[in-house]
């Protein structure tokens, strides 16, 4: 939303008069015609760009003014050509404008004229013209100049065009500039620019010799020029040589599958002797210049590794050192997808690279890249890759959980890559515990990356730790920052803040509990005895930011879990995963929101669960009973126990399982009976309020249901509901606080019972077999019902047809 100010400009904007705008156009060429461009040219500029910057329709702008414009492209003042580059991309080019320009301007072609070039180019046509045109002049002969020369904005420009039209570039703009990037990447001149002085009190400007580039740590550099020498200035080419390196990566993913004709340097070489050359690099000349610029980064960035083992001296170049290595090792790792056979001359360098730097965690991002290459070659290269996954799954999130960088880029690269991590990288699964300390610790930031990786992490032997662990992640999420704070904090300080908390984390009675939350691996433990006792310890942590921003995201999650668990789990273990349901819907941090929301999921869930397998409440059976029977379930969960009952009214059937006895029947039917007679006779328990409505109208159901299915026990349930409705009829009832809640009960209770009364009738309305709650007539052709629909569908066409084919009689009105 814009402030008042702003919507107010760009009101006046919008309804500016064409009287008016031409007045200030005519105003604002006057002022660019002046020698000196003050604050009033300023203003009228930004207010200009508001004019062409309101309006939903593109405009034109007077020829005087767009060339005005045009020329404060090349202003030594960067406001003035930040302002034209804005207000020339809003308007249209005048006719033939463009190619004027591009004829007129390519000596102080800028960043800000390259935006305006690309902006008005109408077609694919225009900008392969641009490309061509731009890069003609990289065979120019350099200007002697400062860098504000064509030449340095060339690159950026083709790498714009790059990422938004590759298609726009030519087999010959390709071939071209694969050429020039190989002399600008290893063909840099190795002297400093502007010259330097070789020192003495007599020396005079003809004896200033330029002096050899500079490695970071202050030596001389005995090699080749590359974005990791330093000196006291830089050449053009040196320029250039940064700038292909920073496009070089992109260059090669564009284009590594674009077959590139040059019969100039190919020679007729076949393909095997390309890749043997390639292999050898001994005359890296006579190859193509797509495998030849191949061959150029593998040396450029295998020098870049070399230099980034020098000691830095400034903080600065060692940050640079560390951009500079991620990008060569995923330039390494691009070339090598290109062309296999440079695996074997590209390990050797990586692997020298992991044992430098694995044991240093600053160097964890680049690392990553380094984990990249060994998931891409490491089956190829046989070499043993387990160090690699046990210090990127293992060390870096249980150490680097807190650094939101490595967070994203770590679950980036499992997302990016994660059908390759699940084949080739048994270790993913058994970290799961320790993937999740990142969501634990910054959940709103990494919750997407979870919601694509949770369902990987599901399997058959995970699913119940998983479950868990899940349920436990605002525990984690107060654990770690126990941790953080265990570390900040003296050993002896009364008069921290949660201090009661830090002190049970370093009590070693409880170490135990603590460190099986912070587990590395699945499988190392179980905590499930002792659960209530840590729930109690980070009682307080229940209202901490993080903690309750972890728990928002828990539903969510469990969501997804349950959703693939059924596809990947056996009937068995479902009946495992509802117990741990039951089990854990008491065993949670006191988070009031969270546990209303987990219940909520359960119910849900247990629903589906059920009525996916209904042999599941025969399986376990004797746990939701005895999680029925429990009267104060009934108050204290009511969404589950509600779910419960119904699930057991619903599926307790010898229809769809014939391990359903009487016995069974009357034994879940005594239980329920029970539970409902002692909600409905007495008051609450202080410090309770009244039972659900609907938790009693689906006690009611669900025994209605069991009695149809064993008659013995209609008189039992036609006596409760009849006690009930004479109970209700004395007066004030203590269960029901609400009378419309307690109409409704009893509405419910006589039409049972009146249903009741005919057995057959019951068990038909109560039981109905699934062919009539999941009607499929229009689809039976041994029913009647398709057989009406077509006739009525064709009477339909048929009175359609001849409304359509039937003159309208003319209106009274009109006929006169």
């Amino acid at each position: 939303m814009y402030s008042n100010g702003t919507e107010s400009l760009i009101k006046q904007a919008r309804e500016i008069q064409e009287s008016e705008l031409q007045k200030f156009y005519s105003r604002l060429i006057k002022l660019l015609q002046g020698k000196e461009h003050g604050h009033e040219t300023i203003d009228s500029l930004q207010r200009l760009r508001v004019i062409v910057f309101a309006t939903k329709y593109t405009r034109t702008l007077p020829p005087e003014l767009h060339k005005s414009l045009l020329w404060l492209l090349s202003s030594p003042v960067e406001q003035l050509q930040v302002l034209s580059s804005a207000v020339l991309r809003e308007t249209l080019p005048l006719a033939a404008q463009a190619e004027n320009y591009d004829q007129d301007g390519n000596s102080q072609l800028n960043t800000h004229a390259a935006a305006v070039l690309l902006a008005q180019a109408q077609s694919g046509d225009d900008l392969s013209a641009l490309c061509t045109q731009l890069l003609r002049g990289l065979d120019s002969r350099p200007s002697e100049g400062p860098t504000t020369h064509l030449l340095p904005h060339t690159l950026p420009i083709v790498n714009s065009i790059l990422t938004h039209s590759p298609e726009s570039l030519t087999e010959d703009n390709v071939t071209l500039l694969s050429k020039k990037l190989v002399d600008w990447l290893r063909y840099a001149s190795t002297t400093q620019g502007g010259g330097a002085s070789s020192g003495g009190f007599f020396t005079g400007s003809r004896s200033r010799q330029p002096l050899p580039i500079a490695e970071l740590d202050g030596t001389v550099s005995g090699d080749f020029f590359t974005v990791l020498c330093v000196g006291q200035g830089f050449t053009e080419d040196q320029w250039m040589n940064v700038y292909s390196f920073s496009m070089l990566r992109h260059w090669l993913l564009t284009f590594h599958s674009v077959p590139i004709a040059d019969t100039d340097d190919r020679s007729e070489m076949d393909g095997s002797v390309v890749s043997v050359v390639s292999v050898t690099s001994s005359s890296s000349r006579l190859l193509p210049p797509k495998e030849r610029l191949r061959e150029k980064a593998f040396q450029y960035c295998q020098r870049l590794v070399e230099q980034s083992d020098r000691k830095a001296q400034k903080k600065t170049d060692a940050d640079l050192q560390k951009a500079c290595l991620v990008e060569a090792v995923c330039i390494l790792d691009s070339v090598c997808v290109e062309d296999p056979s440079f695996v074997y001359r590209v390990f050797p360098c990586i692997k020298a690279l992991f044992g430098r730097l694995s044991s240093d965690l600053s160097f964890a991002r680049v690392l990553l890249p380094v984990a990249q290459f060994y998931l891409n070659h490491g089956e190829m290269a046989a070499v043993d890759c387990d160090c690699v996954w046990n210090l990127v799954l293992g060390r870096f999130p249980a150490e680097l959980f807190n650094d939101p960088f490595l967070a994203h880029e770590l679950l980036r690269f499992l997302r990016l890559n994660l059908e390759n991590v699940q084949l080739r990288v048994p270790q993913y699964i058994r970290h799961f515990p320790n993937l999740l300390k990142f969501l634990a610790w910054d959940s709103p930031a990494v919750i997407d990356d979870f919601v694509d990786l949770l369902p990987s992490m599901v399997t058959s032997g995970t699913a119940l730790e998983l479950l868990h662990t899940l349920l436990d992640l605002p525990c984690l999420s107060a654990t770690l920052l126990l941790q953080h704070r265990s570390m900040c904090l003296p050993i002896s300080d009364p008069g921290g803040r949660n201090q009661a908390s830090v002190n049970a984390f370093r009590n070693p009675t409880f170490r135990g509990l603590f460190l099986f939350l912070l587990r590395g691996e699945a499988g190392t433990g179980d905590t499930i005895d002792r659960l209530s006792t840590l729930l109690e310890l980070l009682s307080e942590a229940a209202d901490w930011p993080r903690v309750v921003q972890c728990a928002q995201t828990v539903p969510i999650l469990l969501h997804i879990f349950f959703n693939t668990v059924v596809n990947v789990a056996d009937r068995s273990l479902l009946g495992q995963v509802l117990l741990v349901m039951l089990e854990r819907s008491s065993l949670l941090l006191n988070i009031p929101k969270y546990i209303t929301e987990i219940h909520r999921v359960f119910s849900r869930q247990l629903i589906n669960l059920c009525k996916l397998h209904p042999s599941l409440v025969i399986d376990q059976s004797h746990e939701l009973l005895e999680f029925a029977g429990a009267t104060a379930n009934v108050y204290n969960k009511q969404e589950v126990y509600t779910h419960v009952v119904l699930v057991l009214g619903e599926y307790l059937s010898v229809s769809y399982d014939s391990r359903c006895s009487t016995k069974l029947i009357t034994s879940c039917f005594e239980t329920l009976e029970a539970v409902l007679f002692e909600i409905t006779s007495s008051a609450p328990r202080p410090g309770t309020g009244c039972p659900a409505p609907r938790a009693i109208t689906t006690l009611m159901s669900a025994l209605a249901k069991l009695a149809s299915r064993s008659h013995d026990l209609i008189p039992r349930v036609s006596l409760l509901l009849s006690k009930l409705r004479n109970v209700s009829s004395g007066g004030f009832v203590s269960w029901c606080e609400d009378d419309e809640d307690l109409d409704s009960i009893l509405t419910l209770g006589e039409e049972l019972c009146a249903l009741l009364k005919m057995p057959g009738v019951a068990q038909s309305v109560l039981n109905p077999p699934p062919h009539v709650t999941a009607p499929r007539w229009h689809q039976d052709t041994n029913a009647a019902m398709p057989l009406q629909l077509r006739a009525l569908t064709r009477l339909a066409q048929a009175h359609a047809s001849h409304a359509q084919h039937t003159p309208t009689s003319p209106s009274p009105r009109t006929s006169t």
